[in-house]
Parts: structure tokens; C-alpha cells; sequence
């Protein structure tokens, strides 16, 4: 039974995800993704908890591995793309 709910919370949240971010402009998006940086971090915190958890079995630990691998690709993904936003309004020098 654990299994079934972690299962549908699992894809309950990429459905969300994926609407939310559809629905986000292009002009928005880059802001949104360095506050979505705090978010993941939690995520992160999630994941390894799920993943040490012994109650929760291999497929627990499986996906709680997956959760962590993409959270850290989320912060990589969302820190670069914030850095090269900033790179962007600094003065060039000459």
C-alpha cells in the first residue's frame, strides 16, 4: 500500500510540475528558477531521508534516488542559468 501511495504522489507531482511550468512565461521563467532553487533544496533533503529510510524497501530507496538525482540537476541547472541572467546586466569592460 505504501508503495501504490508513494507511486501516485510521485506521478501526482510530475503531472503538476509539468502544467505549472507550461503555463509559466518566458520572460518569468528565469526569476522563477532561482527561487525554485530554495524548493529543491528541500526536495534534496527529502529524497536522502527517503533513501536512507529502511521501512521503505527497495523501491523506496530507488525512487528516493531518482528525487535526489534530479533535484541536484534542478539547483545545478537553476544556479547556472541564474549566473549567466546576471553575467548578462554586468558592465562589460574594455
Amino acid at each position: 500500500m505504501d508503495l501504490v501511495l508513494l507511486f501516485f504522489i510521485f506521478v501526482l507531482a510530475a503531472f503538476l510540475g509539468l502544467e505549472l511550468i507550461s503555463k509559466v512565461p518566458s520572460q518569468l521563467h528565469t526569476p522563477l528558477m532561482s527561487g525554485s532553487n530554495a524548493i529543491s533544496g528541500i526536495t534534496i533533503v527529502g529524497a536522502l531521508v527517503a533513501t536512507g529510510a529502511n521501512e521503505t524497501g527497495a523501491m523506496g530507496m530507488i525512487l528516493g534516488f531518482l528525487a535526489l538525482m534530479f533535484a541536484t540537476i534542478n539547483v545545478v541547472g537553476g544556479y547556472l542559468v541564474t549566473d549567466r541572467m546576471l553575467q548578462m546586466f554586468k558592465k562589460k569592460d574594455k
